[in-house]
C-alpha cells in the first residue's frame, strides 16, 4: 500500500475561544467535585454533623478547599447522606460548569468502597474507554482520588461504604458532548487527571504555549519537547532525563502553534511525546487538534495496520473502532502494538517535519495512557 502524504491543516479555534482580553481562571474538574462531595458525605455520616465545606487532594498532592452547597443526613435505618458540590469550571468553556455533582453514600456490611453512577452520569457501552462496559463514566483517576478521600474519613479495610454519584441534568449536558458518538449514553463523564480544569482549549492557552517556547529559547535551549499533558509529560521526562524544565512543554490542541514558534526561534530539535489519539490526528495533517475541529481518522489507522502486517479482520476491527484508544487496544491485543504504533510514529514524524521545514530535526514517541511506558517511536528510543 502506498503512503500518500496528507495536506497539511491547521483550523481556527472555536469561535468561543477567540476572545480573551485578560489572564483565564483555572477551574476544577468533575472528578475533583465529585470526590469532594464523596468526602464530605462520608465525613458527615460518621460525625452526623453536615459539611459546609472539605478539603481534598489532588493527585499531584496539593491539598484544596471545596465549600458544600448542600449536605443532608437521612437518619433512617439505614442511615443516608447527600452531599453536593457545585463545579467551577474556571475560564474554560466547559459544558459542566455550575453542574451538581452529588455523592449519596451509606454504610455496607463488607469493608471497601463499592462506587457506583447514578442519574446523570453516562454509561460505558463501547469499549476503547479504559472502562468496563456497562460500568459508570467515571475515569481511573477520580476513581482513585475518591477512594484516597474516603480513606481519610474511614478505614475501609475494616469498614464498608457505597458512593454513589450523580449529576442532576447531566443527560441533558452530554448532549453537547462528544458522549453519545463515544458509546457513553445516559449522562456525562466523570473526568480528569489532575483534578484542575486548565483553559487548554483558547486563544490565551496558545499565547501561553508560544511563550513558553519563547522562553526557553531565550535561555539558549534549542531542543523544545511538546507535550500533550500532565502523564506525557511525565513520560518526556523520563525519556530525556538530562534535559532541564523549562524545555518540556504543554502543548495541549496546539502542536503547531508550538512548532511554528520553535522554528522562528531556531530551534533545532522538536521532540513530540503523545497517546494514540493525538498521534492519529498529527497523522492526519491536522496541527491543531480541538475535538471541535478534528476527529480520529480510523481509516488511517486501519492503513497503518495493514502496513504494520495486521490481518483482514484486524484491518476492519481497526477502522471500525470506536476511539484511537480502541484502536491501540486492539493492536496490543493482537500483538502488533510495537510494529503499528512505530509506523504511526513515523508518519506523525514527516507530517512535522514537513511543517517545520528541513532545519528541525524531529523525534516522536508514543506512550501508554498511564504515561508510564514508552511503547513506540519513530526510531530515537528501544521499546
Amino acid at each position: 500500500m502506498t503512503y500518500a502524504e496528507p495536506p497539511l491543516r491547521e483550523p481556527d479555534l472555536p469561535r468561543t475561544a477567540k476572545v480573551r482580553p485578560t489572564a483565564l481562571r483555572t477551574g476544577w474538574t468533575t472528578g475533583a467535585c465529585a470526590t469532594a462531595a464523596a468526602k464530605a458525605a462520608v465525613a458527615t455520616l460518621v460525625s452526623g454533623v453536615p459539611q459546609r465545606e472539605v478539603e481534598i487532594g489532588l493527585p499531584a498532592g496539593r491539598r484544596v478547599s471545596f465549600p458544600v452547597a448542600r449536605c443532608e443526613l437521612t437518619a433512617g435505618p439505614p442511615a443516608r447522606v447527600e452531599a453536593v458540590v457545585v463545579k467551577d469550571a474556571g475560564d474554560d468553556p466547559d459544558v459542566t460548569h455550575g453542574a451538581e455533582l452529588t455523592a449519596t453514600v451509606d454504610w455496607q456490611s463488607e469493608p471497601g468502597l463499592r462506587l457506583a453512577g447514578g442519574a446523570g452520569v453516562g454509561v460505558v457501552t463501547k469499549p476503547g474507554l479504559g472502562l468496563p462496559v456497562g460500568g459508570p463514566a467515571i475515569n481511573d483517576t477520580p476513581r482513585r482520588m475518591i477512594t484516597a478521600a474516603v480513606g481519610e474519613v474511614v478505614d475501609l479495610t475494616t469498614v464498608g461504604v457505597r458512593v454513589v454519584i450523580s449529576v442532576p441534568r447531566g443527560e441533558i449536558m452530554a448532549r453537547k458532548t462528544t458522549n453519545r458518538r463515544l458509546g457513553i449514553l445516559g449522562g456525562i463523564s466523570i473526568l480528569g487527571t489532575t483534578g484542575i480544569v486548565r483553559p487548554f482549549s483558547t486563544a490565551s492557552w496558545r499565547a501561553s504555549v508560544v511563550q513558553a517556547v519563547h522562553v526557553m529559547a531565550a535561555q539558549g535551549e534549542r531542543t523544545v519537547v511538546l507535550c500533550t499533558g500532565g502523564r506525557t509529560e511525565r513520560a518526556a521526562r523520563t525519556l530525556l532525563p538530562d534535559l532541564p524544565e523549562v524545555c518540556f512543554v504543554e502543548v495541549g490542541d496546539f502542536t503547531g502553534a508550538a512548532v511554528t514558534a520553535a522554528v522562528a526561534d531556531g530551534l533545532t530539535r522538536v521532540v513530540f511525546v503523545g497517546m494514540a489519539g493525538k498521534l492519529a490526528k498529527l497523522a492526519a495533517g491536522v496541527l491543531m487538534t480541538h475535538y471541535t475541529r478534528s476527529k480520529v481518522d480510523l481509516s488511517l489507522l486501519g492503513a497503518v495496520t495493514a502496513e504494520a502486517g495486521g490481518t483482514p479482520d484486524l484491518v476492519a476491527a481497526v477502522t471500525e473502532a470506536n476511539t484511537g484508544r480502541h484502536a491501540y487496544e486492539l493492536w496490543e491485543a493482537a500483538g502488533l502494538l510495537r510494529p503499528a504504533g512505530d509506523l504511526l510514529c513515523h508518519r506523525v514524524r514527516q507530517v512535522l517535519r514537513r511543517f517545520a521545514g528541513d532545519a528541525v530535526d524531529v523525534d516522536v514517541a508514543m506512550v501508554d495512557f498511564a504515561g508510564s511506558a514508552l511503547v513506540a517511536s519513530s526510531g530515537r528510543w528501544d521499546t
